[in-house]
């Protein structure tokens, strides 16, 4: 009797811990969506020799039209269908739903399930990446959908350290033949930049050497807290740098993990008060508040602007291309440099939840667990061996189909190839697969090598602020409630101070007791812990 008693206990220890010993399911119901170019996914050669593999076979209902209003009738009946969703796939949850669904018991907690045993690919992916479980982790401690995302880092072009293509958005450039012209060397601090600008007005440049009209030459030229084109990058010189001005994704984290606005910072005032002066002088574009894109682009291709910002020099400069170089990141009046980090290539988990009617969670997320393979998510991305992707280099790299071959062989451009191929769904593509599997697009490798071999040896802090940390639904509200005003003050400030000159003493303290007054110190807590948190599971 004792040693029966024992064996119970042993048993219901085992069943307590294993929460994948339920009954035995080989046939599930995904409902997904689906891109409107796509052939569908019943015979989706990929899709099914990775069911095949796993040896479960799955009922695919897809849609592209009317997805949420599908998927809201089948989460709220769910448990009273005949044939029950055992699975949501590509329906793009948000955290704040994942969460909701989570606490009522729609979704499973997936955590249990993503072992070594169960999942090895994608926990392989998350000790290599803890990053990723910390984005995927909600603050209730459970995950409620697996990881998707697509990482395009500088491990992709075989650097040692993997960091975003967004990590620096714009980029500094000068006219070089100007320079030449004029006997000047490329500009290390802003001193050396504001004597280039000054002579560049004088000697009126674009006339001079492209024959432009007279008087059209134009120093600087950016947009104003833009992207990739606006002024910030300049700002390192004061020791950060706010990119655009959407101040609330473009927080300041320092190696100690401290989060900081530098909106109300001295050195932050420090800057739009010297800038005032260079854009007095007519240094800097008198349009930059105003200007779009186009704008831009047709003043820098039409050989007016000696400096300028962008992603990248060919794409804004055009036929003047070879005549301008990249600016080193400036030090500024004191000898001060910093660049701001930022990330990109968000992760989320809202592609794929296992409900509370699946009877066998384990057989279904091994089938998934397949998808965290290199040579697996670049066919689910593009489309299969044979197809996509042709063949394999002399360093086992798989080359995709180009235009030509595309159009010979499926009457179709490869772009088109695509679309019809791609499945949707909780893709990770790391930034070591295109160093490993197959390559990303030219362009976007030059510019990673652009990022880590020249503009990184200006950067003294690598710390930045995720932008896929979780936040709880009070923690959105306040952020929805206080915002939109708050970064609506940050930006009309710094314009009016760059266009007029300031502010005072008195002008900054009323400006930094307004910030308050939009909420400045209870977003900033909210932030903070917020990326406590996310520090916390990784």
């Amino acid at each position: 009797m004792k040693k029966l008693v024992t064996l119970l206990l042993a048993l219901m220890m085992v069943l307590s811990v294993a929460p994948f010993a339920s009954a035995e399911q080989t046939e599930f119901n995904v409902l997904s969506g689906i891109s409107a170019l796509s052939g569908g996914y019943e015979n989706n050669t990929v899709l099914n020799d990775l069911q095949a593999q796993a040896g479960i076979k799955i009922n695919w209902d897809t849609w592209s039209d009317s997805l949420g209003e599908v998927v809201g009738t089948r989460i709220s009946g769910n448990s009273a269908s005949k044939n029950p969703i055992d699975a949501f796939q590509a329906v793009g949850f948000s955290n704040f739903q994942l969460m909701q669904y989570g606490a009522a018991g729609t979704f499973i907690d997936l955590t249990p399930y993503i072992t070594p045993e169960v999942m090895p690919h994608l926990s392989a992916v998350l000790e290599a990446h803890p990053e990723i479980k910390a984005a995927i982790t909600m603050s209730d401690g459970k995950i409620y959908g697996l990881p998707a995302g697509e990482q395009m880092g500088t491990a992709g072009i075989g650097r040692e350290k993997d960091y975003s293509i967004f990590s620096v958005p714009q980029f500094g450039m000068i006219n070089k033949a100007w320079l030449d012209d004029l006997g000047l060397a490329v500009p290390t601090t802003l001193e050396e930049l504001h004597t280039a600008l000054v002579a560049f007005k004088e000697n009126d440049m674009a006339a001079k050497i492209y024959g432009n009209a007279p008087g059209s030459t134009i120093p600087m030229s950016t947009g104003f807290d833009q992207w990739c084109w606006g002024q910030n990058v300049f700002y390192a010189g004061f020791g950060f740098t706010n990119w655009p001005n959407d101040v609330c994704m473009d927080l300041n984290v320092n190696a100690d993990g401290v989060v900081n606005f530098v909106c109300d910072d001295d050195n932050y005032r420090a800057a739009v008060t010297y800038f005032h002066d260079w854009y007095a002088d007519g240094l800097m574009d008198l349009e930059m508040f105003s200007q779009d894109t186009n704008q831009l682009i047709a003043k820098v291709t039409g050989g007016r602007v000696g400096v300028t910002t962008w992603w990248e020099i060919p794409e804004i400069t055009g036929p003047h291309k070879d005549d301008y170089v990249y600016l080193p990141i400036l030090t500024g009046p004191d000898g001060t440099s910093n660049v701001t980090l930022r990330t990109g290539g968000a992760i989320n988990a809202g592609q794929l939840s296992i409900t509370r009617e699946c009877k066998d969670p384990a057989k279904l997320l091994a089938f998934y667990d397949l998808w965290y393979q290199g040579d697996v998510v670049m066919q689910l991305q593009y489309g299969p061996i044979g197809v996509y992707f042709t063949g394999q280099d002399d360093k086992g790299i798989w080359l995709s189909i180009t235009d030509e071959e595309s159009r010979a062989k499926f009457n179709k451009s490869s772009g088109e190839l695509k679309a019809q191929s791609e499945v949707a769904g909780p893709k990770l593509i790391l930034s070591s697969y295109y160093h490993d599997y197959f390559y990303m697009e030219d362009r976007a490798m030059e510019r990673l090598a652009d990022t880590y071999d020249y503009f990184f040896q200006f950067v003294k802090d690598f710390s930045f602020y995720p932008q896929d940390c979780v936040f709880t639904e009070d923690e959105l509200d306040d952020i929805d409630f206080y915002r939109a005003d708050f970064e609506r003050a940050v930006a009309e400030y710094e314009a009016k101070w760059i266009k007029e000159g300031g502010p005072t003493d008195a002008e900054w303290e009323a400006y930094k007791g307004f910030l308050e007054r939009c909420g400045m110190s209870t977003l900033l807590d909210i932030y903070q812990t917020v990326y406590d948190r996310y520090v916390a599971a990784k």
